[in-house]
């Protein structure tokens, strides 16, 4: 193989892996934001099972009555296995973050867009398990107040808890939005930045 021969094949051989040295620099300026979201995804981790167990115990805590228990731990039972389905969803993302070294431009991008869509799969987590809660926190009102007799409401007590359920499941997505994006949302934008000084090169 002569000079000419090897030239050909340097110049065919794909360029999209091969990185310079600025480009390096760059890519490798994404890793402080990718740690941050590895720091706050592990907390965030470790308190919603916290969360998960604290609330099998509000019926002992709040002295919901006996018979009330069985209707309780049925709902909670399917909180429960929703929110497993989903925290081992970011388990399994956490897992893959943890493993990635950004040393390419392909490496950055798919970290990006994993990134993107568990921040998605996050909110649809909050929105699956807010009916839950709205329930937790209706039968906690019923059961801790008292002269509440549900088979004697009123037109104007059951419009106020439609109103009060609507506006507190649209609060916790408005909530949900800002959580996202403290804790994930603005160092993702952050690794965009990176991708498309890239992109400029």
């Amino acid at each position: 193989m002569d000079f000419n021969d090897i030239q050909s094949a340097w110049d065919n051989e794909k360029t999209d892996e091969v990185i310079m040295p600025d480009s390096l620099k760059k890519i490798q300026s994404a890793n402080t934001p990718l740690d941050k979201i590895r720091k706050n995804l592990k907390k965030e981790f470790i308190y919603q099972i916290i969360a998960i167990v604290f609330v099998a115990f509000t019926p002992l805590l709040y002295d919901f009555p006996k018979e009330t228990f069985f209707l309780f731990y049925l709902i909670y039972s399917l909180f429960t296995a929703v929110s497993i389905y989903y925290l081992v969803k970011l388990f399994m993302f956490y897992k893959r973050i943890n493993k990635t070294d950004l040393r390419t431009k392909d490496s950055l991008y798919e970290t990006y867009f994993d990134i993107r869509l568990n921040m998605e799969i996050y909110k649809t987590f909050g929105f699956a398990i807010t009916p839950f809660l709205v329930l937790f926190l209706v039968g906690l009102l019923f059961y801790k107040e008292q002269g509440i007799d549900i088979n004697n409401l009123s037109d104007s007590f059951i419009i106020t808890m439609f109103i009060v359920i609507v506006f507190s499941v649209l609060m916790m997505g408005v909530m949900l939005e800002v959580w996202v994006h403290y804790f994930y949302g603005k160092y993702a934008k952050e690794i965009r930045k990176v991708i498309d000084e890239l992109k400029e090169e």
